[in-house]
């Protein structure tokens, strides 16, 4: 019997869901940064076993909708309800927002099997962790439980066993030789983004956004043209810097990356334009890819 189903992960911003995904896959799919909201596009990675295909769904966190990017994030959280065989709910084990009320009237309606994953266990102690426990067992009746910690790589098998064990009878969605619906082009934009959350601080990833303009193999080198978004020309200098060496660390750093994710030399050329308050725009909106 072949098994497969869509595994959809869900919770709240900086609760650990890129790092959980990326343990499954034991690969580096999801951008990871200390920030929260890194998160922006839903994307799926797939699992190929004998006898069974995992179809995972990243999602971002949920939040209070400030601008127009915001619904469209929340939008693809709630569709994911929709079309889930199984749900992974994670929580951040001590995270003052942890008990989104909201979030969690949600997740009792749910009628498909739902694993609730407590993580950062390595940053609690068990005081704590018995608390969180008795909380969301009195909170969700007989929601099944799992303590894990993605940066030690904790309990992370037995919860893709479980999984396994959860899938449906079905068929196989993707080929054994895909391992993902997105381009090339959707993981250079995210290499980039997550550079831009690691080297710039404040507001500055939050209200930038890459497109990738160009992508070919010349002369066995990987050349790449990407354009960086913001709102505002103040941005515009932060993100260029002075005498040009933020971008020039931010390109350097990218293209280590790069050259590890695609196993190819590359040539990175980084451009900043500016989108006027492009988060509350939506022919801005449409034009990046927020449909």
């Amino acid at each position: 019997m072949f098994k497969s189903g869509f595994v959809n992960i869900i919770g709240l911003p900086n609760a650990g869901k890129s790092s959980i995904i990326n343990r499954l896959l034991d690969d580096k799919f999801s951008i990871v940064t200390s920030k929260a909201q890194t998160t922006r596009h839903r994307a799926h990675a797939i699992i190929n076993g004998e006898d069974f295909q995992v179809v995972i769904s990243d999602t971002p966190g949920f939040t209070i909708p400030k601008n127009k990017i915001h619904e469209y994030m929340n939008k693809k959280i709630l569709s994911s309800f929709k079309d889930a065989d199984i749900i992974l709910f994670i929580v951040e084990l001590g995270a003052e927002n942890r008990r989104d009320n909201q979030l969690i009237e949600k997740i009792k309606k749910i009628k498909i099997p739902v694993l609730l994953v407590l993580n950062k266990v390595d940053k609690v102690n068990q005081d704590i962790l018995e608390e969180e426990s008795n909380f969301w067992s009195n909170e969700i009746e007989n929601i099944e439980t799992w303590v894990v910690s993605a940066k030690e790589n904790f309990n992370i098998q037995n919860l893709k066993n479980r999984v396994i064990e959860l899938l449906p009878e079905g068929p196989k969605y993707y080929p054994d030789d895909v391992w993902t619906d997105k381009n090339e082009r959707f993981f250079v934009n995210e290499i980039i983004r997550e550079k831009i959350f690691n080297i710039y601080s404040q507001e500055i990833p939050y209200i930038s956004e890459v497109i990738t303009e160009s992508f070919k193999i010349r002369n066995k080198v990987l050349r790449i043209s990407s354009m960086i978004i913001v709102e505002r020309d103040s941005q515009k200098g932060i993100i260029i810097g002075y005498n040009g060496e933020s971008i020039k660390k931010l390109g350097s750093e990218s293209r280590k990356d790069l050259e590890d994710f695609f196993s190819k030399k590359v040539f990175l050329e980084l451009n900043v334009k500016v989108y006027k308050d492009w988060r509350k725009n939506s022919n801005h909106l449409k034009k990046l890819g927020y449909n």
